[in-house]
């Protein structure tokens, strides 16, 4: 079984997310802050007259942060519980890999909390993200609470 995939950039790091998770891919816009919202959590975007919050992907990966550029992307995915916008540098590919050629992040390096696996590609290795493991309980209960007093 053939896995699609879409890989995006985060500095010198490519990383991926499982195409059926991806919605949608748009331009950075503007974000608006979200009070007591996980620290993770940059603000919210009104997307269609849906809200989403958008998820500062550097700090979740304690990468150096800098501001968003015009040039930077928004990836619109979906976790089981809700749709969050990601904020990347750049979405670089569409890809189908086989299964088997995905090894499991335990099997790699034990206690990758946020990584479900890792591809081997020609020219270095590609992360996988789990999103569904992305924000912890007190993560998700901060943001659902954080949410509902918007």
């Amino acid at each position: 079984m053939n896995n699609q995939l879409i890989s995006f950039m985060l500095g010198e790091q490519c990383y991926a997310l499982r195409l059926s998770a991806v919605e949608r891919v748009v331009r950075a816009v503007e974000i608006n802050p979200l009070p007591h919202a996980p620290e993770v959590v940059t603000g919210i975007i009104n997307l269609q007259g849906q809200i989403i919050p958008v998820i500062n992907m550097r700090r979740r990966f304690r990468l150096p942060e800098r501001d968003i550029a015009l040039t930077d992307c928004l990836v619109i995915a979906h976790t089981a519980r809700r749709p969050v916008g990601l904020v990347v540098d750049a979405v670089t590919d569409v890809f189908e890999y086989p299964e088997q050629s995905i090894a499991g992040a335990e099997s790699i390096l034990p206690g990758l909390e946020y990584i479900e696996g890792v591809v081997k590609l020609r020219d270095g290795l590609v992360l996988i993200h789990d999103l569904d493991k992305f924000l912890s309980l007190e993560e998700e209960a901060s943001l659902a609470q954080a949410l509902e007093t918007t």
